[in-house]
């Protein structure tokens, strides 16, 4: 329809007598609250008026937000080709703007007659006859309904004017209807997104309390982050000095991207960890930053992105990177709120696990520390002290006038020399035994259990092993009987250096697919909740989890200690069978 009114109507002529009206009105009305879309509603009214009424052409024009142009138009009965020669929709002018003036029915027998009519464009069908009546939306003017051209030839009635009244009425409730069922799903696809991001949130503190690993804590934001806003890939970014390192990522990644590096300077992550501000790819030059210098040079293609800094007390630890909403469509600003509030709790957990894991490499750098200053004490106030006897023992005997003095003088350096030999393969023993690589970790752990014995701490052993009850079964491998052997060496000795131990019971078990091991003691205990040193807890516990595996350590004070590690079972490559000739 133009300016000056138009419509389209296809189909039969089913305008319908009076007494049957009301009827077809009903029952187009019960159609049209059915549905809870306003598109769908809109074409259905404009289907139904042109029906009821018997009219060639109908439209349906909705207001803009001012109420002063229509800012859309649906039309039916024109055809695709008259449509384009028609060329640009009407904005309520001419008698279309006088509903939009005055919103009341309106009815023209001859469009051409009125006095704000100027005719219609080139290309446009001609029309006649006009019916206009308002649509109502809550009391408020929502669109206008148009019909032109009574099928048979004749003005439009007083019953045609109160028949699509009527059906205004009725699509007037299903519109408001229809909206207020579109903004409760808004308003529930947003809180599911809120609720989404608290779940995310909350996984995330989850993993604070129990984890402190900083891949693992890494890992878990990349596929929170990436799920939180249907990104087809996330990537994390953290600063390290004027570099920003690809430390992990979750989604459609190219291999090799996790390690790599890029500079701070002219990215747009670095424009992000300096800004402290969100970043959009859509931004030009955003866009030729990530290209030219960011993660597209490392192959991570992007047509949409959000870049949102990592910020935990006033410092950047990094930046989150999402990339390309799986709708197909740009990230919006709820998905740019969603993840700045995701990030600012995944800062803090990539924060307490930085600090955790530098805690470690501390810990680690003073107990191996500790460790040199024992065996240099060792070495220095025993071994040496005695070899300067072993010095003094000779040349006094070098002195010595008689044989018999020179004779008690060898006697005595090589009882010291043998003492001292003794020493230090008791040292040499402690920080590796022989019989652990020549006999197995059951031989090295009953050795060590007597060793215990001579200084003061009886040690029960029970060991099976797999290698034990079958011979044909190699033995574990290398690193799991060492993880094995030094747990139970440190677990003894905190028992009889800290926890002052009578009695120890060690148990190592194979059973299916995991050795369990443990070492009870009757020691006085301690507290595992206060942080102790030089009980070497850290340690075994970063040995058992290099081996994938659990240690649990329970005590209190006065009841003893127990410590349990259970460690997936591997063992080492069978050796060849000897009796296969070569030949």
């Amino acid at each position: 329809m133009s300016e000056s009114g138009s419509v389209t109507a296809t189909g039969p002529d089913r305008a319908q007598e009076p007494d049957g009206v009301a009827a077809g009105v009903l029952d187009v009305a019960h159609g049209i609250l059915e549905d809870l879309d306003v598109d769908i509603v809109l074409d259905r009214v404009l289907a139904a008026a042109r029906d009821l009424t018997g009219a060639r052409y109908a439209a349906l024009g909705v207001l803009d937000a001012e109420r002063t142009h229509l800012e859309r138009f649906l039309t039916l009965g024109m055809d695709e080709e008259t449509r384009r020669r028609v060329g640009q929709l009407p904005a309520g002018r001419g008698i279309l703007g006088e509903l939009i003036r005055d919103p009341a029915p309106l009815r023209i027998a001859e469009l051409g007659s009125h006095p704000r009519s100027y005719g219609f464009p080139h290309g446009h069908p001609p029309m006649s006859s006009f019916l206009g009546v308002p649509l109502l939306v809550r009391g408020q003017p929502y669109g206008n309904l148009y019909l032109t051209d009574k099928r048979n030839g004749g003005e439009f009635t007083e019953q045609d004017e109160e028949t699509v009244v009527l059906l205004s009425q009725f699509a007037g409730v299903a519109v408001d209807h229809a909206r207020r069922y579109t903004e409760a799903e808004r308003q529930r696809a947003e809180l599911q997104r809120t609720v989404s991001a608290l779940d995310a949130t909350i996984q995330i503190a989850r993993a604070v309390g129990g984890q402190t690993d900083l891949n693992a804590i890494l890992g878990l934001v990349a596929k929170r982050g990436r799920a939180l806003v249907a990104a087809r890939a996330l990537v994390i970014e953290l600063t390290d000095g004027d570099e920003l390192v690809v430390a992990a990522g979750a989604g459609e990644l190219p291999g090799g991207l996790i390690g790599r590096r890029v500079p701070l300077a002219g990215t747009v992550a670095g424009a992000a960890a300096r800004s402290r501000q969100t970043q959009h790819l859509t931004d030009e030059l955003n866009r030729a930053r990530y290209e030219q210098h960011g993660l597209g040079q490392l192959g991570l293609s992007a047509r949409t992105g959000l870049v949102v800094p990592l910020v935990f007390r006033a410092q950047t630890l990094g930046v989150l990177v999402a990339i390309d909403q799986l709708e197909d469509g740009p990230f919006t600003a709820e998905h740019q709120r969603l993840l700045e509030a995701f990030a600012a709790s995944a800062a803090t957990a990539v924060a307490t696990a930085q600090s955790a894991q530098e805690d470690r490499r501390r810990q680690r750098q003073a107990a191996a520390e500790a460790e040199r200053t024992r065996w240099a004490r060792e070495l220095h106030d025993e071994t040496l002290q005695n070899l300067a006897n072993v010095k003094l023992i000779l040349a006094a005997g070098q002195r010595a006038a008689a044989p018999e003095a020179m004779a008690a003088a060898l006697r005595d350096g090589i009882g010291q020399l043998e003492a001292d030999i003794a020493s230090l393969r008791a040292l040499i023993t402690e920080l590796r035994p022989a019989a652990l690589d020549q006999l197995g970790v059951d031989a090295a752990v009953r050795a060590l259990a007597e060793r215990m014995g001579r200084s003061g701490l009886t040690v029960d052993t029970s060991i099976t092993l797999g290698s034990e009850e079958d011979n044909a079964q190699p033995r574990l491998a290398p690193d799991l009987e060492t993880g094995i052997y030094r747990t139970v060496q440190e677990a003894l000795t905190n028992a009889r250096k800290h926890g002052q131990a009578q009695r120890a019971v060690v148990e190592i078990t194979e059973q299916g697919r995991h050795v369990t091991v443990s070492v009870r003691d009757d020691g006085v205990g301690f507290d595992p909740a206060v942080k102790t040193e030089g009980f070497g807890l850290l340690g075994m516990h970063e040995r058992v989890e290099l081996l994938d595996g659990t240690l649990t350590i329970s005590s209190a004070r006065g009841t003893g200690t127990t410590v349990v590690a259970v460690m997936p079972v591997r063992h080492r490559a069978a050796a060849p069978d000897a009796r296969v000739s070569s030949g």
